[in-house]
């Protein structure tokens, strides 16, 4: 707490001298250089500084308390191309920067009509390609983004490669929209993204834009925690080649090719990107083989742009999602073995838990207990520029996945695989051991389109999309020790499921005056679900084709006031809506089916830019009705399905801040601070023991449910689940000389319950790690630009978990904690080299 006081004093301390320092003013116009009409809302930003303004409706712009020097303005502007221009100041300057017309936008067209703009009052932050790039050396994509605001980042394998997860001030990747070039990525049914399957996609990002809250989500499942927009599409004027290699622990080898033609007779474009990715892991055995690829083609004709995209990933990976028993990872043998013995372990398994290292334990042992996916993308898009500053753009897309994981299952009930007991002479045989694969086969395809009108005081977008999903589920058993009439890939299991998902939404950004604007999103959307489920009536339960309807309605208003041409503040207020998921549906019948979730966010903020200081400050409040969590109850169909909390919440202060310390020191520094709540939660436990033992529940403030026979007992404001109250980023820049720099990345996240009780007996504790990256970047006669950077990660070999789960019983009057954790590797390093030409 000492060192970040003194950060903060030295920010407040260099940002004041900054401003006493600089005194020039600098004010002009942004213009169409063909007919001399004005731009509104034209982006003007400083190189090297974070001075960064917009264009007001009649093209005007200010920036005050500049001190004297030379200076590169970067002007840009959708539909225009970006000019960059040197001015040496030494006095008051009023100057007409003069835009050359463009005819092809395609590009831009699906970043403005899916991102929230410059001035726009809601949280935002964009990500670069170049600093994506600085941290891609095979790391999956959330972990990329890991220094970003409000994040927090996991991965099964313990180093970043395979599995990864993501979360957004607390909420997971079912609660993240997650789009790529405006289409949906997310899966329809389980809502989650899995980036394993598009292995170094980061690779063929232009740019990203993550949205904190609702945010202007268009297109996909509801935003309940953030958003991430993801666009590949962007035009290269100039061919280009360029090969990356990287290498490091844990046997990690990634290998990527790039190309491109470049704009080939002012028209035509073809990149592609070949990728391999390969790790044995942190845990033990749990690696990773990832392959990809990406061809991208344009036409740029003078009022008509095409583009293709396809893009596939195939991924196998030994299974790690199982974690780590606590008594394991302890060290603490007394309950291993008393583990061992409430969970029925023999022969291998008890000599692989007690002999195993305690950060790299896997439960598994069969050899390829491993999960195997493909995801193959097709994107096409049409832009058509149309009269007086309207164009519009239409996008068809269909994607291909499928694929298993398998597993050794030993002692599994015949019955369950719908196999007859088996009977050998006086042996009556009703349990095997087996192998079983159990597959996803699905197609999602639709389109996306949005028409858009610039104009000068409203940006206007009118949008939606039709999405299907037709998922295929089966389970195939490959071999079994006893089963009398089972052929190789019997199936035991087939769920067909189908959804469709219709949205249409407009957006207005509207500038009433130089100083005032305004946001408004109207969203309609409508979502169909039709599944194999659960019927419980008179005669008992059953599977049963059933379907569900949903009509939603989310709105959202903002409003953003310039202080003045660098300092702004703004309020929003938006709604979000959201389907439950798979499991909540065929795991509940209709009378237990829980209710869809309303998500309510309140946004305030301020942001502040100047020559040598950036900082920004965010107050949020999600409220939600309905949120879907884990209670522990069991329903009328005997499965734990999550349940419906009526009133819980997520309040808290986002803080960025960027200081230029000196020419060759630069420190980025972000913060969140939070309570995230329930306002009444009622646990659920099941309990296995005699009367007798009642009493001694009943002290530890218990109840007994008379029709199901679980304990449960009412909590008040509990923390929700994975919700660090405090988390915080920092990145410490030094650039000794031209091409060389060393950077300092620091993260804390605070600690975080395993379920929602705020029990101190399931927590994640508390985390402070350090990565060190040194780059250096050269020009040569033979290549024109190489890149060397070295990442060594967790420098200080911090020992932390970063996600975990837990499940608890009573055995008599005593409760059972099972819980299981995720380790992140030590210090570890990965070294890359880029030769682009």
């Amino acid at each position: 707490m000492r060192v970040f006081f003194f950060y903060l004093f030295i920010y407040f301390f260099f940002g004041a001298q900054a401003s006493l320092i600089a005194q020039i003013e600098l004010s002009g116009e942004v213009k169409d250089q063909s007919n001399g009409e004005s731009l509104s809302g034209a982006t003007i930003q400083i190189e090297g500084t974070y001075k960064a303004t917009v264009a007001d409706y009649a093209g005007n712009f200010r920036f005050q308390k500049l001190s004297a020097g030379t200076y590169v303005f970067k002007i840009s502007f959708l539909g225009y191309k970006t000019l960059s221009q040197s001015i040496q100041l030494s006095q008051n300057q009023t100057l007409t920067f003069e835009l050359v017309p463009q005819a092809f936008v395609a590009d831009e067209v699906i970043v403005q009509a899916t991102r929230l703009a410059e001035n726009a009052p809601m949280a935002y932050t964009n990500v670069s390609r170049e600093e994506l790039q600085t941290q891609n050396l095979g790391q999956d994509l959330p972990i990329l983004l890991n220094f970003t605001p409000s994040v927090v980042t996991t991965s099964d394998a313990g180093a970043g490669v395979g599995y990864t997860g993501i979360r957004i001030r607390g909420s997971d990747a079912t609660r993240i929209n997650l789009t790529i070039n405006g289409i949906p990525l997310n899966d329809a049914e389980s809502q989650g993204t899995f980036l394993v399957n598009l292995p170094d996609f980061a690779s063929s990002i232009q740019s990203l834009q993550i949205q904190r809250g609702v945010g202007s989500s268009t297109n996909g499942a509801g935003a309940f925690g953030g958003s991430i927009n993801i666009q590949t599409n962007q035009r290269s004027e100039e061919a280009f080649a360029e090969l990356s290699n990287s290498f490091g622990s844990f046997n990690t080898w990634k290998h990527t090719i790039r190309v491109g033609t470049g704009l080939i007779k002012d028209k035509f474009t073809l990149d592609a990107r070949l990728s391999k990715i390969n790790s044995d892991g942190f845990i033990d055995r749990a690696f990773s083989d990832l392959r990809s690829f990406y061809i991208s083609g344009g036409y740029y004709g003078k009022n008509t742009t095409l583009r293709a995209n396809v893009f596939s990933g195939k991924e196998q990976t030994f299974q790690a999602w199982y974690g780590i028993p606590e008594a394991r990872l302890r060290g603490d043998t007394q309950g291993m073995n008393a583990y061992i013995d409430r969970n029925f372990l023999s022969g291998g398994h008890i000599d692989n838990l007690l002999n195993s290292e305690s950060r790299t334990y896997n439960s598994q042992t069969y050899d390829n207990e491993t999960d195997n996916y493909q995801q193959d993308h097709y994107q096409f898009f049409v832009t058509q520029n149309l009269k007086n500053d309207w164009n519009l753009n239409v996008a068809l897309h269909y994607t291909r996945g499928r694929g298993y994981f398998e597993q050794y299952r030993e002692e599994d009930a015949l019955e369950d695989y719908g196999l007859p007991t088996i009977f050998i002479g006086n042996e009556t045989i009703a349990f095997t051991d087996l192998i079983r694969r159990r597959w996803l086969d699905n197609d999602f395809y639709g389109t996306t389109f949005s028409l858009n009108h610039q104009g000068k005081r409203s940006d206007f977008t009118l949008g939606g999309a039709w999405n299907k999903y037709l998922g295929g589920h089966f389970g195939e058993i490959i071999w079994a020790r006893y089963a009398v009439n089972s052929q190789i890939r019997d199936r035991y299991y087939e769920n067909d499921a189908e959804k469709t998902d219709f949205n249409i939404f407009s957006k207005v950004n509207y500038q009433f005056n130089e100083k005032l604007s305004a946001l408004i999103d109207l969203q309609y959307r409508r979502v169909f679900y039709s599944f194999l489920g659960n019927l419980v009536d008179a005669q008992g339960a059953r599977n049963v084709q059933q379907s569900v309807l949903f009509d939603f309605f989310n709105p959202k208003l903002g409003l953003n006031y310039a202080l003045n041409p660098l300092a702004d503040v703004y309020a929003s207020v938006s709604v979000g809506s959201k389907e439950p998921n798979r499991d909540d549906f065929t795991q509940s019948s209709p009378d237990s089916r829980p209710l869809a979730e309303k998500l309510y966010d309140v946004e305030l903020g301020y942001r502040q830019r100047s020559q040598y200081v950036s900082y920004s400050l965010n107050a949020y409040g999600m409220f939600y009705k309905n949120q879907l969590i884990l209670t522990g109850e069991v329903n009328d169909v005997g499965a734990f399905n999550r349940s419906n909390v009526e009133n819980s919440y997520r309040v808290g202060l986002e803080a960025e801040a960027a200081v230029r310390l000196s020419k060759q020191l630069t420190w980025s520094v972000n913060a969140t601070l939070s309570q995230n709540k329930i306002q009444n939660f009622r646990e659920f436990i099941d309990f296995y023991g005699a009367p007798e033992d009642f009493p001694a529940v009943q002290a530890q403030g218990f109840e007994q449910d008379e029709n199901t026979g679980q304990l449960f007992r009412d909590l008040d404001k509990v923390d929700i689940a994975f919700s660090p109250n405090f988390i915080a980023a920092s990145q410490l820049q030094y650039q000794p000389f031209e091409g060389f720099e060393i950077v300092l990345l620091s993260k804390y996240v605070g600690q975080q319950y395993l379920d929602n009780t705020a029990s101190e007996l399931r927590k994640l504790d508390a985390f402070f790690t350090n990565d060190l990256r040194l780059s250096y970047q050269m020009k040569s006669s033979l290549v024109p630009e190489m890149r060397f950077t070295l990442l060594v990660n967790n420098i200080l070999s911090e020992e932390y978990e970063s996600n975990g789960y837990t499940y608890g019983y009573f055995l008599g009057s005593e409760r059972i904690n099972e819980n299981f954790y995720f380790p992140q590797a030590g210090i570890n390093f990965l070294l890359g080299v880029s030769l682009m030409f």
